[in-house]
């Protein structure tokens, strides 16, 4: 991926992050714009967005639904010779991360054999 690509694609994250968070009402969730992937061609976009504590299937049709008038706020911030035609996405990168370290704080109550040297000592 070339440099220009890699920072337009930041341009956009951060754009439509602001613009998701500002204009829009998630009843409670808590909607996140993870990463952007564009086309070479900067015609269509990818927008993978993390959800939680709200219903991941009704943000993102929510989104597709809106993609025109996100596409049009960013693009009143972001000049580019060619506007991509936005496509959000679920990222679950997220939930796992939580779920992750939910299981971690599981296994850290699971009682712990002694060490050798702890054995040694008794």
């Amino acid at each position: 991926m070339s440099l220009r690509l890699t920072r337009v694609n930041e341009l956009l994250k951060r754009e439509i992050g602001t613009v998701v968070q500002r204009d829009y009402e998630w009843n409670g969730a808590l909607v996140t714009v993870n990463a952007v992937e564009t086309t070479q061609d900067l015609k269509e976009a990818a927008v993978w967005v993390g959800v939680l504590a709200g219903d991941v299937k009704k943000v993102v049709e929510k989104l597709n639904r809106e993609h025109g008038s996100i596409q049009t706020k960013v693009m009143k911030r972001v000049v580019l010779k060619s506007t991509p035609v936005l496509r959000f996405r679920h990222d679950g990168s997220a939930e796992r991360g939580v779920e992750i370290v939910n299981l971690l704080d599981e296994v850290e109550k699971i009682p712990k054999a002694l060490d050798s040297e702890e054995e040694e000592g008794s």
